[in-house]
Order: structure tokens, then sequence, then C-alpha cells
């Protein structure tokens, strides 16, 4: 007989603790500490939890700023049982009500930063019972919350060995809260098994390379993603199982995330394009040296002149695809080894720059609407449906949402696609984003992604508006360097562009607006529903 081993979170730490105990795990320019002392702390942390009454499926909520905190919260809340409640502090403050009371949190840990927030709404919460307050060795604030803790002290002279008992596996580990373009927040949640199915898979893509675009135990890692949005894109549990230096960073500025990139040479990260775009632009300033930094760009497409020049400072640059509701990395854009396969400048590029392939154990479909797949070269359309053993199962306690995602076995991603013979995805648009110009489709990636190589343009979005004759038409949002920028360079770009097939002719009809700034949503995103209201009755 042979004894269970479920997969849980706790599991990750053995390969940690053997052979990299002492390997640091730092907050800012505040905190320095190694996988020994962090793995104690976390065995303090649930000792404090059950001091404190907390029960297996209780959920615990976390507000805090990316910190060797979050970071105990993500290993210490699932493996005492409980669920860790990630809460987006960019919400506003009606939607954290809402996705607190949904989630039934019980706790809440709060950085001393968000407490006026907590304060606004206090009266609205219905579910907590204790707050745990975080801080950075400041004084605390003045308040009128009645705060049972602080962080520090609720851990002090806990035990430094808890003793974490095997459950089952098919346990809710963590949940957290996705806006749509529509209605209120979904709560998308995950057990112990597909998170730990994610970490294996998407941890041995990573490492796959043998050179580039590769993830490995000497690298020293910094998430550039919130870490209340998708686990930080489950990174942090992958660095953990490889044992890497993990570096925290605190509240985000550019300036901030450039000086710890430098200072404790951060070698692999994962943001946003705009947030990328910071960083290049303050370090070209500064003229700091990121030669050596790999990075994940994700959340929307990278276009082909940001990577152009991230490469030029020595970054290797590369995509990656995937959704709230797939915990969430689907594809990586890494590229088919050079060495045997001799391919071009420009074809490596398309490849850094596509959504990528995809990761072990993931199907992945170019589907239309009868769900009748599409074929693979590289321009017949259709939506992304895709299966894979970690995916969110639905909605919390939305029945309805859940069967729309789920339709005939697969999850339907709502992003539309072509697939190449060799199983690089590009993304051409979102279903609810692409312009329907006399019946005929226009992609607002492929435009925009045209549009960002024009000099001048710091950012640039592109909608439909409503058009008379035509249904729609795009309009290209433009935010410029006016020292730079030259309007007459984009309507060239986007003759040049159809000319050559990239994009469709009915893009000829794009209207171009400057606009100072282009709206994001709360993971940086550039907020398309947010453009089109704003921006509906836009013409020439």
């Amino acid at each position: 007989m042979t004894a269970n081993y479920p997969l849980l979170l706790k599991q990750i730490w053995h390969t940690p603790l053997a052979s990299a105990a002492d390997r640091p795990i730092i907050y800012r320019d505040r905190y320095r500490s190694n996988y020994r002392q962090t793995y104690a702390r976390i065995n303090r942390f649930a000792a404090a939890m059950a001091a404190s009454g907390i029960k297996r499926g209780d959920v615990i909520a976390v507000m805090d700023h990316d910190s060797h905190r979050y970071f105990e919260c993500y290993f210490a809340i699932p493996m005492y049982g409980a669920v860790m409640m990630t809460v987006n502090s960019r919400l506003t403050p009606a939607q954290i009500v809402y996705t607190l009371n949904h989630s039934q949190a019980a706790l809440l840990l709060l950085h001393a930063d968000f407490m006026p927030i907590i304060e606004s709404i206090w009266q609205q919460l219905t579910g907590i019972r204790k707050i745990i307050v975080l801080n950075d060795g400041d004084a605390l604030p003045s308040t009128s919350l009645n705060l049972d803790d602080e962080y520090e002290t609720w851990l002090k002279d806990r035990s430094d060995h808890f003793g974490f008992a095997d459950f089952d596996e098919n346990t809710r580990a963590t949940v957290f809260y996705t806006t749509g373009t529509t209605g209120l927040p979904k709560g998308v949640f995950y057990t112990h098994r597909q998170l730990m199915l994610h970490t294996l898979a998407a941890g041995m893509a990573l490492a796959a390379p043998a050179r580039q675009q590769r993830f490995h135990a000497s690298d020293v890692y910094m998430p550039l993603t919130p870490m209340f949005h998708v686990h930080a894109w489950g990174i942090p549990y992958i660095a953990t199982l490889l044992g890497v230096q993990q570096v925290y960073p605190g509240r985000y500025t550019a300036e901030s995330l450039l000086r710890l990139i430098v200072q404790e040479r951060v070698t692999f990260s994962h943001c946003v394009p705009t947030l990328l775009q910071m960083i290049l632009t303050a370090a070209q300033a500064g003229g700091a040296d990121l030669r050596g930094w790999k990075v994940v760009v994700g959340g929307s497409a990278l276009p082909q002149a940001l990577a152009k020049q991230a490469m030029d400072m020595g970054i290797d640059c590369f995509a990656g695809y995937g959704l709230s509701e797939t915990a969430p990395i689907l594809t990586l854009a890494q590229l088919i080894d050079e060495s045997d396969n001799k391919i071009s400048e420009e074809a490596s590029m398309i490849q850094r720059c596509s959504a990528g392939r995809a990761i072990p154990l993931v199907d992945m479909q170019i589907v239309d609407g009868a769900m009748q797949p599409r074929a693979r070269d590289n321009c017949s359309q259709g939506e992304i449906a895709v299966r894979a053993p970690w995916l969110t199962q639905g909605y919390l306690n939305d029945s309805e949402a859940s069967a729309t995602l789920w339709q005939r076995g697969y999850l339907h991603t709502q992003d539309i696609g072509v697939m190449s013979a060799d199983g690089y995805l590009r993304i051409t648009d979102r279903l609810k984003d692409v312009i329907k110009v006399a019946g005929e489709w226009v992609s607002s990636l492929e435009v925009e992604n045209a549009l960002a190589s024009v000099a001048g343009v710091r950012e640039v979005a592109v909608i439909g508006i409503p058009d008379s004759r035509w249904g729609e038409r795009p309009l290209a949002l433009l935010a410029v360097d006016p020292a730079r920028f030259d309007e007459s360079a984009v309507q060239q770009q986007i003759r040049l562009s159809v000319s050559q097939g990239v994009i469709s002719k009915h893009a000829l009809l794009t209207h171009f607006k400057q606009v100072e700034c282009i709206a994001k949503t709360s993971v940086g995103k550039v907020d398309k529903k947010a453009l089109r209201s704003e921006h509906a009755s836009t013409h020439r």
C-alpha cells in the first residue's frame, strides 16, 4: 500500500528548504530574510491564525503592497486550510465592499496606507470580524477602526513549528475578483491541486529553453504585476519551487522599481507594456544598465516597437498570454532555438511579440461559432477556446456566468486569434473590441501595433466609434511627444501597413485624436470600455 500524497502548496517548500535555505527574500530597502526564516514566519502565521479562532475554509482577505508579508500570505493562509482572498486596492470603494462581502471574508490583513478606504466603507462590511494592520515600521496613523493587532506583534512569540496537516487537494486555496465590461466583479477561485499543476506546467515551460526566455534557479526574481492580480501570474509559486532569490518592490514608481532592479541585480520580471515603457524611459534618462534582465510582458499585446527598444537595451523581452480564469499562464512566446532553426531577425521579433505557444498540458483551439477548429494557417480567425487541468471551474456563486464561461467542455476566452502551423498564437482582438467596418473585421490590436512604431507616439489605443455610413470606423487615440510627433506619419504608416497586407484596408478609414493620457484599468491594461464611453460621439 502507498500513502496518499496530495498536491498541496506546502509541498513546494521541500526543495528550497533543502537546497536554497539561505537564499535571500527581500522587501524594498526595509527587510532582508531568507527561505529558512520565511518558512519559520509562515509557521508562526499559522499559529497566530489558530490562536485567533480561524477555521479551515474561513476566508482571509489581504490588502497590502507587494511585500514579504504578501508572499507569506500566499503560503500560510492556504497551507492552514483557509482561503486567501486578494483585495484589488485599485477598485472603487463600492467594488471593494462587494468583493469583501461576497467572498465572506472573516479576517482582513490591512496595510496602514489603505485604512482610510476601509474606514469609509466599514459600516457596509458584513463579515469582517478582525483586522490585523500591516506596517513598514512607521508610526500608525490615527484611525476610527478597531484594530485587533499589528502583524509583527501578532506573529511574535508563536511557534516556528506549526505542523501543517494533509487534507484534500481539491480544497479551495484562493479567490480574487475580476472586473468585466458589465455587471459586478466576478469571483475567480482555485484549489491547491489547480495551483500546483499550474506551477509545475508553467515552471517547466519557463525553465525549458537552453538560453533565452527562461527562468532558472540562478535568477533573481522581482514581480512587476500586483500580487492581488491572479497570484502575480503564479510566478511567486514557481520562484519558490526553484528556490530563487526574490525581491518584492512595495509601491510602484518607475524610479523605485528601476533602483531595485539595478541594486539587487534582478534578472527576471513580468509586467504590462505600459509599466515596461515607464521603466525603460527612466533607465534611459538615468543611464541605467538593464542588460541581462528578462521580462515576460502580458495583460495586453507587446508592441514590436517596445520589444525592439527593450532588446536594444540588452533586455530579453517576450510575451505571454492568459486570463484571470486560467491561473493565468496559457502560452509563452519563447523562440524556436535559433541554433537549430535559422530564422530572420524579423521572424524572431514576430515570435517574441506573438502570444506564444501553449505550455504543457494546455489544449488550445481556434474555433468558429459552431466550435469547429479553424485552420492553423496564421490567417483563419476564431475564438480561442482552451482546456487545462488548472482552469477555474467557474465563478464564485454565479452559475449563469460559469455556464457562459464553459461551453461544450472548453473555457471560452472571448479573445479572437489565429495560429501558425508551428503553434504560435497571435491575438487579433477581443470579441468586444473588434471593429466591424462595412461588415468586415478590423483588428484594433493590429492597428495599434502599426501605429506604436511611429516616432513620437508614447501610447496608442484604437476603438470603434459609430459611423452612419460604415457602421463603425476606427478611432486611434494617441498620447504623443509633441516635439517628435507628426500626424502625417501615422497616416502614412496606416497606408504602408495596408499595402503590406498587415492590416485590413478598412483601417484607411481611421480617425486620429491626440489625448493627454489613455485610461487604464486597475491592473494597468488599456480600458477600452471607458474609452468607448468617453469618445463614442467623436467625429471628424
